[in-house]
């Protein structure tokens, strides 16, 4: 027999590409009298959707989708919607995914692992006009705050640098010369502090600028 739900029940929307993750969210949610399920979506485009339709209390959106990712969405939402409670749910603890996000307007981050211990707390407090970030991603987001960010054709030299293409290639690929794709390496390696294009990537994919 389901519980009864309260009259004031936080009524929460979840976004994710994975059913399963989906389904496990749901049966979480299920069992809070405090809380309702009340829509999902499988990426940004229908959470749009979604939100228009349903006005959630609190959305839980992931961050990698197909056809439009989370950070898209969360700007899309808040731009319409500016008292959007939007908490981020991910894998990924980089600091740059994290400050991305809450740029875009979330007011809340959590790790999937951490999905069990935290989440009915989480949406609680956001429910109630909290900011919750983990202190390991607000530490990482403080080390890294004065750090100049790389451009998005930094990123995308760096990433087609991660999928193992050498100079040439990537200088083809993205239709400018061998010597530009040098000039960005360089200040790719200054503004990470990294030594070569191996630690580069490693350091980008640890903060989350790029995934590989």
């Amino acid at each position: 027999m389901p519980l009864r739900k309260s009259a004031r029940a936080i009524r929460v929307m979840t976004v994710d590409d994975h059913p399963m993750l989906r389904d496990g969210l749901a049966s979480l949610l299920r069992v809070e009298p405090d809380m309702e399920l009340v829509a999902e979506a499988s990426n940004g485009l229908e959470a749009i959707e979604r939100f228009r339709a349903v006005r959630p209390d609190v959305t839980l959106m992931d961050l990698q989708m197909p056809e439009f990712g989370g950070v898209d969405a969360i700007k899309a939402i808040r731009s319409e919607f500016p008292a959007a409670r939007i908490v981020v749910l991910t894998t990924y603890a980089g600091d740059s995914q994290a400050a991305r996000a809450l740029r875009a307007g979330a007011v809340g981050y959590l790790l999937k692992s951490a999905v069990r211990k935290d989440l009915l707390e989480t949406i609680r407090a956001v429910h109630a006009g909290q900011r919750r970030i983990p202190p390991e991603i607000a530490h990482e987001i403080a080390v890294h705050l004065g750090d100049e960010e790389l451009s998005e054709r930094e990123i995308a030299v760096l990433e087609l640098a991660a999928g193992g293409n050498a100079n040439k290639q990537i200088a083809w690929q993205l239709s400018i010369s061998e010597d530009t794709v040098k000039a960005h390496m360089k200040s790719i390696f200054a503004k990470l502090g990294a030594a070569d294009r191996t630690h580069a990537v490693a350091i980008a994919a640890k903060r989350g600028i790029i995934t590989i």
